[in-house]
């Protein structure tokens, strides 16, 4: 009686922490010319790892031509509760970023948000964090190849999603119609999909936006 009870309790215990954690799933488009803000993508994994506390995890993923592919996520970590071991996570997690700006030579040639974002569900799921978050890093402008299915409904439950860096396109300067349709549609299916939470963030100067209100 006595074991079962300390086992519920660890359980119990276990669940708790967890319902507090969070987790950040970032998606950094390398697709044509956006692959040139790679910069930028590696300031705000600067920002983030600054910010996420033991418990919490991160992952960043890259989209691409095709994205639902755990082979395309850069790095990935879970925060461990012993400070010294957690700088560690997080040296070895910049350098992973590091090396992969390092060797990204081009960009892809088509855009699989869609892809990337079900992957980024999948692992948020796996995390059991009390708050799950997807970070776009991206122009919001999917482009797939013929053989690429993406139009179906996407399951985004208990998931809030951030657009970042929204860059516009040549046709949204002569047409800002074109960017503002783009931004609708991406959040009615973020909504559509069961998604808590959908908002657009192109000041990365003001980030503790992203997690206001966390304690």
């Amino acid at each position: 009686m006595l074991l079962l009870g300390a086992l519920s309790l660890l359980a119990t215990s276990c669940a708790d922490r967890r319902a507090h954690a969070q987790a950040v799933y970032m998606l950094v488009d390398t697709s044509g010319t956006y692959s040139q803000e790679l910069d930028k993508a590696q300031r705000l994994v600067s920002y983030l790892l600054g910010t996420l506390k033991s418990g919490d995890s991160l992952a960043v993923a890259r989209v691409k031509s095709r994205s639902f592919s755990e082979k395309d996520i850069i790095a990935k970590v879970t925060f461990v509760k012993d400070p010294m071991q957690v700088n560690a996570q997080k040296r070895a997690f910049v350098d992973k970023i590091g090396t992969f700006k390092a060797d990204m030579k081009k960009g892809s040639a088509y855009t699989d948000i869609t892809g990337g974002v079900i992957q980024g569900a999948e692992f948020l799921n796996e995390t059991e964090a009390g708050q799950k978050t997807i970070l776009i890093f991206s122009d919001m402008q999917e482009e797939l190849d013929y053989k690429t299915v993406r139009d179906f409904p996407i399951n985004l439950t208990g998931i809030r999603i951030i657009a970042l860096n929204v860059t516009k396109l040549t046709t949204d300067n002569v047409d800002p119609r074109r960017y503002m349709g783009r931004l609708e549609w991406w959040e009615k299916r973020a909504r559509d999909a069961g998604a808590t939470d959908w908002n657009v963030v192109n000041d990365l100067e003001h980030l503790e936006r992203i997690f206001k209100g966390r304690g």
